[in-house]
């Protein structure tokens, strides 16, 4: 069983910064997306990005453009979810996750991580 860990939350103000990492328990991690969803309270689970195991193909929702940089050391087995200029909305639980397809749906997510709490406060 895959298991993903994530770190690196926490609480900081409007206009922070925070870096979550996301660690693979298992190698290789070959042939799987890794990306992060979030889930902010009373809402649905929702995509925030997403990268290819080469690291060329990256993908955001439009609400983080400019802001957070997905990025992966396929030797550490990590993904890196940098967040800039972080926002009340932005407050949520932030899920690590792998898929074998493409997809920015919940539904075809592989395997979860066990989240990691981002509170942004004004």
């Amino acid at each position: 069983q895959e298991q993903l860990v994530e770190s690196g939350g926490g609480l900081v103000q409007v206009g922070g910064s925070l870096r979550l990492s996301c660690v693979a328990s298992r190698r290789p991690f070959s042939a799987y997306f890794l990306g992060w969803f979030r889930q902010g309270p009373g809402k649905e689970r929702e995509f925030v990005a997403r990268i290819s195991y080469s690291g060329k193909q990256k993908y955001y929702t439009d609400s983080v453009k400019g802001r957070f940089t997905i990025s992966r050391d396929t030797a550490e087995n990590t993904v890196y979810l940098q967040m800039n200029n972080l926002k009340p909305e932005d407050t949520a639980v932030y899920y690590c996750a792998a898929s074998l397809t493409n997809t920015r749906s919940v539904g075809e997510v592989n395997h979860w991580g066990q989240g990691t709490q981002v509170t942004v406060s004004s």
